[in-house]
C-alpha cells in the first residue's frame, strides 16, 4: 500500500466489546485505500488476531483506575501521561487524517493527542450508555456515532446513529436462514461475552437439564465458559446426558450463532449486533455490576422489538431460565417470529457508514462546529 496513502489511527481499549468494532471498522478502510494503525494496550493486543495483516498494532502505555492495589492506581496518571506524549510525538511525525476511539482506558493516548494537536477526530460508542473515557472526549470531538440508539448523550452532544459496525465474517452471515426449532437436533448458543460470565456457566447447565425429556435429547450445547470453569461445566453437562462443547473461547461464532436455535448471552453490544445482523432469537442476561447498566440499555431494542427475552441476574434461577428456553424451543413459529424481529433490527452496512463519516472528518466536512 502506498505510503502516501491516508492514514487513519484507530483506538481502542482491551475488551471485546472494543475490538470487534475496531475490527471491522479496519477491514472497511483497507478496501478504500487507506492505511490503518491499530493503538491500544497489551491487554488489547490479545484481541487482534482477527485484524488484517495489513494493519499495523501499535501497543501503547495506558492503565485504569478499575485494577490494581493503590500503588498501581497511583501510577495510572503518570502512565497514562507518558503514553500521550508518546503518541503526540508519532502523530506530528506521521500526520494521521483522521483519529477515531472506541472507548476504553488504552484509547486514551491517541485520542488525547489527535486533540492536543487539534487533528480531526471522532468517537464510537458501542454501549446504551457513554463509558468513561467517551465520556471524557464527547465535546472535544468532531461527532459521537453510536452503535446502540437511543444513546444517553451529555447535554449539547449530538449523536449519529450508525450502528455497531461487526466483523466480515459476521457480515458473510448477515440474515442468513433460520431453521427453527424441531423434532431434530437443536444447537443452544452460550455466550459470556469475550471473557465468559460466571453466572451462565452456574444456572445454564442447570436450567438445560431441567428440560421437558423431549426437548432435552434434542439439544447440542455450545457453552464458552471461563478456564477456571471450563472442567466441571463440562462434567455437570457429561454426567446429566447433555451433548456439549465447553471452551474459554469460540473463534468461530458467526458459524454457530448462524447455525443456533437460541442463543443465552449477555447483551454485550457487539453481540447484540451480531445477533441482530443475522438475525437470531436470544435470552439475554446484562452484566448486573455494570456501573451505568449499559447492557440493559444494549438489549432494550431487541426486547421491545419481540426478538429476546431479558432476564436480570436478580431472576437468574435455572427453573426461570429453564421455563425460558422452553418457551422458545418449544414454538417454532414463535422462535422464527423472534428471528425475523431481531433481523429487523440488524444494520449490517454500519462499518460502511462509519467509513464514510471517516471521509468527511479526513476531507473536512465534519467538525466539530456541526455540533453545535
Amino acid at each position: 500500500m502506498s505510503e502516501t496513502a491516508p492514514l487513519l489511527i484507530i483506538a481502542a481499549g482491551g475488551t471485546g466489546g472494543h475490538m470487534f468494532p475496531a475490527q471491522a471498522l479496519a477491514e472497511e478502510m483497507l478496501t478504500r485505500g487507506w492505511r490503518v494503525r491499530l493503538s491500544t494496550d497489551a491487554r488489547g493486543a490479545r484481541y487482534t488476531g482477527g485484524f488484517p495483516e495489513a494493519v499495523a498494532v501499535e501497543e501503547v502505555a495506558s492503565a485504569t483506575f478499575a485494577r490494581g492495589g493503590v500503588a498501581a492506581k497511583a501510577l495510572v496518571p503518570f502512565r497514562i501521561a507518558g503514553g500521550i506524549s508518546s503518541a503526540v510525538l508519532r502523530m506530528q511525525r506521521e500526520k494521521p487524517a483522521a483519529v477515531v476511539g472506541f472507548g476504553g482506558y488504552p484509547a486514551i493516548p491517541a485520542v488525547a493527542a489527535a486533540t492536543i494537536l487539534g487533528l480531526p477526530r471522532m468517537i464510537h460508542e458501542q454501549n446504551g450508555v457513554l463509558g468513561r473515557v467517551n465520556q471524557l472526549f464527547a465535546k472535544r470531538v468532531a461527532a459521537v456515532a453510536c452503535g446502540t440508539w437511543p444513546t444517553e448523550l451529555p447535554e449539547g452532544v449530538q449523536g449519529y446513529h450508525v450502528g455497531n459496525p461487526v466483523r466480515a465474517a459476521i457480515r458473510e452471515r448477515a440474515g442468513a436462514g433460520y431453521i427453527p426449532p424441531g423434532d431434530y437436533p437443536l444447537s443452544l448458543l452460550v455466550m459470556g461475552g469475550s471473557q465468559g460470565a460466571r453466572i451462565l456457566s452456574d444456572r445454564v447447565p442447570e436450567a438445560i437439564a431441567l428440560l421437558p425429556d423431549h426437548l432435552r435429547q434434542h439439544v447440542r450445547v455450545a457453552h464458552q465458559a471461563r478456564p477456571e470453569d471450563m472442567e466441571r461445566v463440562a462434567a455437570f453437562y457429561a454426567e446429566a446426558g447433555i451433548s456439549a462443547e465447553v471452551k474459554p473461547f469460540f473463534d468461530d461464532v458467526p458459524r454457530r450463532m448462524s447455525e443456533a436455535q437460541l442463543v443465552v448471552t449477555r447483551a454485550g453490544a457487539s453481540t447484540v449486533a451480531d445477533l441482530t445482523v443475522i438475525g437470531r432469537p436470544a435470552i439475554l442476561v446484562p452484566l448486573a455490576a455494570a456501573i451505568r447498566d449499559e447492557q440493559t440499555a444494549n438489549a432494550k431494542g431487541m426486547v421491545e422489538a419481540g426478538a429476546a427475552i431479558l432476564l436480570p441476574e436478580s431472576k437468574l434461577d435455572a427453573a426461570t431460565l429453564a421455563d425460558q428456553i422452553a418457551l422458545v424451543l418449544e414454538s417454532p413459529e414463535g422462535a422464527l417470529q423472534m428471528a425475523r424481529a431481531a433481523l429487523s433490527l440488524g444494520k449490517p452496512e454500519a462499518a460502511e457508514t462509519l467509513a464514510d463519516m471517516v471521509a468527511a472528518l479526513a476531507a473536512g466536512e465534519l467538525t466539530e462546529k456541526d455540533k453545535m
